[in-house]
């Protein structure tokens, strides 16, 4: 499925949702779904800069070029944000992910419905993202 096709499948989930307690309620449910973070991986490097609560993102290049990202927050619905962005990100090229244009954010609302500390937070965890989207194409193209 691609970043887009991924980014539709959020919109219509959400689109089920008219009231934002149960899209809270959702978010949060979608954290849950996240692999464990190893404890050993919550290092000052992988915590990101710019969110209220804490949340930590790292990453490594699989053998078929693709980025395989770690994520884990303390705060709940901050968990569930980094799944969405997981879902849509997650597995991907270098420039799959430098080349997203990330809609669903508003098309579903989040960035009306995020306190301007979350909304920092939530550019934040893009920008690491992408610094390592982009540290990898480096490595790449550097061969």
């Amino acid at each position: 499925m691609s970043v887009n096709e991924t980014q539709d499948e959020i919109i219509e989930e959400f689109e089920g949702l008219t009231d934002w307690m149960d899209r809270y309620a959702y978010i949060i449910d979608l954290g849950n779904t996240l692999p464990e973070y190893p404890e050993s991986e919550k290092t000052p490097q992988n915590l990101i800069e710019g969110c209220q609560s804490r949340v930590w993102i790292s990453a490594n290049r699989e053998a078929d070029s693709k980025i395989r990202f770690e994520a884990d927050s303390d705060a709940l619905i901050v968990k569930g944000i980094v799944a969405l962005l997981m879902r849509v990100l997650n597995d991907r090229t270098p420039d799959e992910i430098l080349d997203a244009d990330l809609y669903f954010i508003d098309k579903i609302g989040l960035k009306e419905h995020l306190s301007p500390t979350r909304s920092n937070g939530l550019v934040a965890m893009v920008k690491q993202i992408h610094n390592y989207a982009k540290a990898y194409k480096m490595l790449d193209t550097s061969k």
